[in-house]
C-alpha cells in the first residue's frame, strides 16, 4: 500500500513495544509514564459531571467552538493566573491533552527540514511527532539543572531553528527541573535569536516540597518582547484525570490563530462534555486539595525509590533525586565491572520480574546508551522496594556473566 513518505521517518514507539512484555504475572512496572489511577478524585469528577449535565447540558452535550468551552477557558485563564501568568480566555486554546498542542506546532511550524531544538534527552512522542512533519532535530544537553544554556546558545546561532522544545519543570524523562537562572537565559536568548521557545509544562505541579521556580511565560512579564516568543502548553492529565484528554495552549495570536484552524480539520473541537466536567471541577475549587495528595503520595514514593537505588544498586547507577514529576533519570556508571548498556539491564530486569525504560529511545540524537527512565508514580512503596531490589539481583546476573 503506497502510505506517505512523511511515515518513513518515525519508528515505533520502543515503549509500546516493551509493554508487550508485562503480561508476565507479578511484573512490577516502573516503565509507564501515567500518574496512579488510585490518585484520581472521582467523588469530585463525579460532582462535576452531575453539575456539567444538571446546568448546561445542552453545552456540554453539544458541538462546540474549536477553540475550546468558554466556561473551561475562563477557568484556565484562572488557574493560570494563580501561577502568575496573566491570560485572557481567548488568549489560550483547549486542546485534546498537550500531546494535541504539540501536533499542531508541528503542523503550524514545520517544513521539511527545517531545524527545531529539543532536550537530549526529552519526550519521545515529541520526537516522533517533529519528525513525522520533516523536522531535522538538534539536541541540546541537559544536566540536574535543565537544559545547558550555554550549549543551546551555541546551537541557535548554528542552526537558527524554526524553535526550541523544552520541559523545564521535571521533563520526561530527565526528572531536572531549570533553575531560575537558566529560565531568564532562555528568555534572553528567545529575543536575541527572534526564537519561539515552547515550553511544556505537565508537570510543574507535581513538586514534592519547595514550589519550582515561575514558568518561562510567567517570567516573560520580566523580559521585554519575549511573551510573544512564548508557546505554553499545560495539561490536565497528570493531576486530574488523563481521559479527560484536556490540555491547552498559551501563544501568539497569530500562532493560535493558526493551531485553531488545523485544530478544526483534525477533531473539530475538544469533547465539549470533557471540558465541561474540567470547567465544574475547577470552579468547585477542589484542585489545590488533590494537587495536595498527590504531592504527598508521589513525594514520598520518590524518596522511596531514591533511597532503595542507592541501597541496591550503590556505586553502579548515579542520578539526580527528582524533586517533582514522575521519573528518575539513571545512568549506569560501570563501576565493579558491571554493565553499562542500559539495554541488557532492561532485558535481565525482566527476566527477573521487573520493567523500566532503558534510556536511549529519548534522544534525538547520539543516545547515551547506559540511560535509563524509572517511573515511581504507580507502584507503592513496599512495590517500588520489592521492584527495585529485584533490580539489583538483575545487575549481579549481569555481572555473573
Amino acid at each position: 500500500m503506497p502510505f506517505a513518505d512523511r511515515l518513513n521517518n518515525v519508528e515505533t514507539s520502543a515503549i509500546r513495544e516493551l509493554f508487550k512484555l508485562l503480561g508476565k504475572p507479578g511484573i512490577i512496572s516502573f516503565a509507564g509514564g501515567f500518574p496512579d489511577s488510585a490518585m484520581f478524585d472521582v467523588a469530585g469528577i463525579q460532582d462535576a459531571v452531575n453539575t456539567a449535565l444538571t446546568e448546561e447540558p445542552g453545552a456540554a452535550l453539544q458541538y462546540g467552538a474549536t477553540e475550546g468551552y468558554n466556561p473551561l477557558r475562563e477557568q484556565l485563564a484562572a488557574f493560570m493566573g494563580s501561577k502568575g501568568v496573566s491570560v485572557e480566555p481567548d488568549g489560550l486554546i483547549v486542546t485534546t491533552g498537550s500531546q494535541q498542542a504539540l501536533d499542531l506546532l508541528g503542523k503550524t511550524m514545520i517544513d521539511p527540514g527545517d531545524k527545531v531544538i529539543v532536550e537530549g534527552p526529552t519526550f519521545l512522542a515529541t520526537i516522533q511527532c517533529f519528525r513525522l512533519y520533516g523536522a531535522d532535530l538538534v539536541s541540546a544537553p541537559v544536566d540536574a539543572n535543565g537544559v545547558d544554556t550555554d550549549a543551546l546558545e551555541k546551537l541557535m546561532a548554528e542552526h537558527k531553528p524554526k524553535f526550541v522544545y523544552l520541559i523545564p519543570t521535571f521533563g520526561n524523562p530527565s526528572g531536572a527541573m531549570l533553575s531560575l537562572e537558566r529560565r531568564k537565559k532562555v528568555l534572553a536568548l528567545a529575543v536575541k535569536y527572534n526564537t519561539l521557545i515552547v515550553e511544556d509544562d505537565p508537570y510543574g505541579d507535581l513538586y514534592f516540597n519547595e514550589a519550582p521556580p515561575p514558568s518561562i511565560l510567567s517570567l516573560s512579564k520580566d523580559v521585554p518582547g519575549s511573551r510573544e516568543l512564548i508557546a505554553h502548553c499545560g495539561s490536565m492529565s497528570k493531576v486530574l484525570s488523563p481521559g479527560l484528554r484536556v490540555g491547552w495552549m498559551i501563544g501568539p495570536a497569530e500562532l493560535l490563530a493558526k493551531a485553531t484552524m488545523c485544530k478544526q480539520f483534525s477533531d473539530a473541537h475538544t469533547s465539549t462534555f470533557a471540558q465541561a466536567t474540567a470547567a465544574q471541577y475547577l470552579k468547585a475549587g477542589r484542585m489545590p486539595a488533590t494537587l495536595a495528595r498527590v504531592r504527598k503520595v508521589y513525594g514520598e514514593r520518590a524518596v522511596t525509590m531514591g533511597a532503595a537505588l542507592k541501597r541496591e544498586l550503590g556505586d553502579a547507577v548515579e542520578f539526580t533525586q527528582p524533586q517533582g514529576g514522575l521519573f528518575f533519570w539513571a545512568r549506569l556508571t560501570g563501576a565493579g565491572g558491571k554493565t553499562k548498556d542500559a539495554g541488557e539491564f532492561a532485558k535481565r530486569a525482566i527476566e527477573q520480574g521487573v520493567a523500566f525504560v532503558p534510556g536511549a529511545p529519548f534522544y534525538a540524537g547520539n543516545p547515551d546508551m547506559a540511560t535509563f527512565r524509572l517511573s515511581f508514580a504507580t507502584a507503592d512503596v513496599g512495590k517500588i522496594e520489592e521492584g527495585v531490589g529485584r533490580l539489583g539481583k538483575a545487575i549481579e546476573a549481569i555481572a555473573q556473566h
